[in-house]
């Protein structure tokens, strides 16, 4: 099997889960053109690779998946990109040029905690391994490597997100947990009644539009609007003296003989 020899670690290689994984791409025809080919709405990953044949198979394989792909070739520049909040998912190595990756992942957690990272590296030790977890890698893949399973390791970091997302609500520094019902504020966790849970999910499924009393009493107590029962108003009134503060009121607005609004003052 052919050898490939990296110049910055003088360590060798195999070539084969590269070239074989490449092939089955290529023959099959699923690589796809890049720039305007992709689809905009594509999940977008950020590789920081500084070896132009790792990028250069890795680029096409997830292409090929559907991913929208850049690449940076040393340590400075993929620090500015990871950094922008523009990638769902970033492939790092960790010895690059310019910057070091353990640097590059540090300021990545610490700016955008959500951003799953997947260090992709010869560096095998069990120390290296460890450290690059601690340091907030969401996976670690060690060189020689094959490229089926990185694509792979990227999918299954990305469900996780997706997963992530579909259970929770935020806004206006809100967030709801809709599996545990956890509600915080910041830092400060928030204890809801059942029916102070509901009207606070459905004023953040609807964050930034103004909702009517008829439409919050029919989406969260199942009937039609009384013109004499004040019961959306009362309820209103709890969650604002829960979530609010002396110094940091509840961002609900009443909107004049309308309803409420989830959002900052306008």
């Amino acid at each position: 099997m052919r050898m490939l020899t990296c110049k910055r670690t003088r360590k060798r290689m195999r070539a084969g889960p590269y070239a074989c994984c490449m092939a089955k791409v290529v023959d099959s025809g699923l690589v796809q053109g890049r720039g305007d080919d992709v689809t905009p709405a594509s999940p977008a990953i950020l590789l920081i690779e500084d070896e132009p044949g790792i990028v250069d198979f890795v680029r096409r394989s997830l292409e090929a998946e559907g991913f929208t792909v850049q690449a940076a070739l040393d340590g400075i520049e993929g620090e500015q990109l990871a950094l922008t909040g523009r990638f769902d998912a970033i492939v790092l190595d960790l010895m690059l040029p310019g910057r070091d990756g353990f640097e590059i992942l540090a300021a990545v957690h610490r700016a955008t905690p959500s951003v799953p990272v997947i260090v992709l590296t010869a560096r095998a030790e069990i120390d290296d391994r460890v450290a690059g977890l601690d340091a907030g890698a969401a996976d670690y893949l060690v060189k020689p490597f094959s490229v089926a399973e990185l694509v792979a390791r990227v999918r299954a970091q990305l469900r996780v997100i997706a997963e992530a997302s579909a259970s929770t609500l935020s806004g206006e520094g809100i967030e709801v947990d809709l599996l545990t019902r956890r509600v915080r504020r910041g830092a400060r966790t928030v204890q809801l009644s059942t029916t102070e849970f509901e009207l606070l999910v459905f004023l953040l499924r609807h964050q930034g539009e103004v909702v009517t009393r008829e439409q919050i009493l029919a989406s969260v107590w199942g009937y039609e609007h009384d013109p004499a029962t004040n019961v959306v108003d009362v309820y209103v009134g709890y969650l604002r003296r829960k979530l609010g503060s002396a110094d940091d009121p509840a961002p609900i607005q009443t909107v004049r003989a309308v309803g409420y609004r989830l959002g900052s003052p306008v």
